[in-house]
């Protein structure tokens, strides 16, 4: 027969709800208990009223001791290897590298340059241009004899910069070269799916020619009496 539950135990009795006296006292105890507030401050002049150093003694982190960091043993790679050797006075065994050295050294010591991205010229060199530059855009001119004026952007040359226009039949603006951080680009764009450029506009075409200087004959006058042309910037 199972046994009968003992009638005698009673059920746990609900918690009681606490008086309103307790509830007061728990509040006035919260209240007492400051918020925690950090050490360090900044100055009204942007400036941390304590240094690195003194916050490192302030937070007492030179006591704490940090367990050593296990070195890990590189593991080189074989160099040399055993082989046998046929014969009664070869010894038996030669020691042989694995990978051969070279045969002929150079007699003097040359510094090796390291490649870096500005060994190479500037036709090699890929520059981004920005997002919101497309043909079609006009620009705002930052710099040169031209600065302040509106011009459309044509095409991006290999060297990087940017091929503009006023048109000169407009704004009096020719065609130019110009750096894409001395133009600031606008939201206006002209479609220019019609315009075809020449294959010749590009880097070649905005050089400068070369001055021939020619020196006079003795009997016509001294030899520095011709003057080269000058450039006039258009």
């Amino acid at each position: 027969m199972p046994a009968k539950p003992d009638s005698a135990k009673k059920a746990p009795a609900a918690a009681k709800p606490a008086s309103k006296g307790a509830v007061a006292k728990d509040d006035a105890t919260a209240a007492k208990k400051k918020t925690h507030a950090p050490r360090n401050h900044k100055l009204p002049g942007g400036v941390w009223l304590f240094s690195r150093s003194k916050m490192f003694h302030k937070r007492g982190l030179f006591k704490v001791k940090h367990a050593p960091v296990p070195k890990e043993k590189r593991k080189r790679k074989k160099r040399v290897e055993v082989k046998k050797i046929n014969g009664e006075n070869n010894g038996g065994k030669r020691v042989v590298r694995i990978k051969k050295e070279r045969r002929a050294y150079p007699t003097e010591d040359s510094p090796r340059h390291k490649r870096t991205t500005h060994m190479k010229p500037s036709s090699l060199r890929v520059t981004k241009l920005r997002k919101r530059i497309t043909p079609g855009t006009v620009l705002i001119l930052l710099a040169g004899p031209h600065r302040g004026k509106r011009a459309v952007f044509l095409k991006q040359l290999k060297t990087g910069l940017l091929m503009v226009t006023g048109p000169y039949g407009i704004n009096g603006c020719p065609l130019r070269r110009i750096n894409q951080i001395y133009v600031i680009a606008t939201s206006t764009k002209i479609d220019l799916s019609s315009v075809k450029l020449p294959e010749g506009l590009d880097d070649r075409y905005f050089n400068r020619p070369k001055s021939v200087k020619r020196r006079g004959r003795k009997d016509e006058g001294e030899i520095f009496d011709t003057k080269p042309q000058e450039r006039t910037v258009s």
